[in-house]
């Protein structure tokens, strides 16, 4: 984890608000792992994430529950263990996350998960007791343990294509757009995360030393890894997001646009991890989710929109991105029950 990563102080409040602790015991807590407990009182403020994950861990040790105090069982310490060890002893990623949802089902009282897939792409949705939607940070905190592990398991980062919630948005949603997914829809039927099974079937190929490495790293390394605001990658995808995108100048206009060289324009890209064309197709992407899932554009009209030749081009191109069809992501979102056969 990079020291420049860090996480909002809104967050640092939800995780310590169900804690339990006196005033001085949360200022003790606070300053024995690095962080000034005035920030507290500053909601633009943000604290190292590695400090965050420390406050997690003595969080989970003081209360012996890695969930924060946010479900009447206490998820205990060693849970996350178990349920790395348990999953990675299934044959198939698949099989692995099914595993570690029933042990997650059976550890917590009210929130049961269930995991099904169809057509390239999968689906975890919660069912939960209480009619009562929970908070936001207690459904983000859940899928963040869900989502490190299975893109522990797969080797890879297994990209999210939409999080749908009960709950209303909270003040405060830059961190999660930032780790999950900019498609974070509120107040919906159900909560859920849909994303592509692409890589699912594949055998888990994980070691006890593996294991070893990835507990003694939790839960830094599934926390979110907050990327400067003013980093360039993130500053034209800014800038992308505000122009149609058959307007959308190309690398050489836009390095002029800059002020810099095209080979200037690459290398810095580069250096952040991206790529011209990766931008371009990543926003292009996070418009088709969104507008697929508004249910009124035509295929058509939203390829065209996209910047695409034709309704073939935009299938096929959605398809790479996500493994699945625009028609049956489009299904998915829309249709509340979902079609989708249950995993076994």
């Amino acid at each position: 984890m990079l020291q420049k990563d860090t996480i909002a102080v809104p967050l640092l409040r939800e995780a310590l608000l169900q804690s339990g602790l006196t005033d001085g015991q949360t200022l003790h807590l606070l300053a024995s792992v690095g962080i000034a407990p005035t920030l507290l009182e500053q909601p633009e403020g943000r604290i190292p994430a590695l400090a965050y994950a420390r406050l997690w861990r003595r969080l989970a040790l003081l209360q012996d529950d890695e969930f924060f105090g946010m479900d009447p069982r206490r998820l205990r310490s060693g849970s996350l263990a178990f349920l790395c060890r348990s999953s990675m002893a299934q044959p198939t990623v698949a099989g692995a996350i099914a595993s570690g949802l029933g042990f997650l089902s059976l550890m917590l009282e009210g929130l049961a998960a269930e995991f099904s897939q169809q057509q390239g792409l999968a689906e975890i949705v919660l069912s939960e007791r209480d009619p009562q939607p929970r908070r936001a940070f207690t459904y983000f905190t859940y899928w963040m343990i869900v989502h490190g592990v299975l893109c522990w398991l797969a080797g890879r980062r297994m990209p999210i294509l939409a999080v749908e919630l009960r709950c209303s948005e909270p003040a405060f949603t830059d961190d999660y757009r930032v780790m999950f997914s900019h498609n974070l829809r509120f107040e919906r039927p159900r909560t859920r995360i849909i994303f592509s099974a692409e890589g699912l079937e594949q055998p888990v190929r994980r070691t006890e030393a593996q294991l070893q490495r990835f507990l003694n790293r939790a839960p830094g390394n599934i926390l979110v890894k907050y990327r400067d605001p003013d980093s360039l990658g993130r500053r034209i995808s800014q800038q992308l997001r505000q122009l149609p995108p058959d307007t959308w100048p190309e690398a050489a206009r836009l390095a002029q646009d800059l002020c810099m060289s095209a080979s200037t324009l690459r290398r810095r890209l580069g250096e952040e991890g991206h790529t011209w064309q990766g931008l371009k197709d990543s926003v292009r992407k996070e418009l088709a989710i969104q507008w697929l899932a508004e249910g009124e554009r035509p295929f058509s009209d939203i390829a065209e929109h996209l910047g695409f030749a034709d309704a073939s081009s935009f299938y096929k191109a959605f398809r790479k991105w996500t493994g699945a069809s625009p028609g049956h992501y489009r299904g998915m979102i829309l249709d509340g029950t979902g079609q989708i056969r249950q995993f076994d």
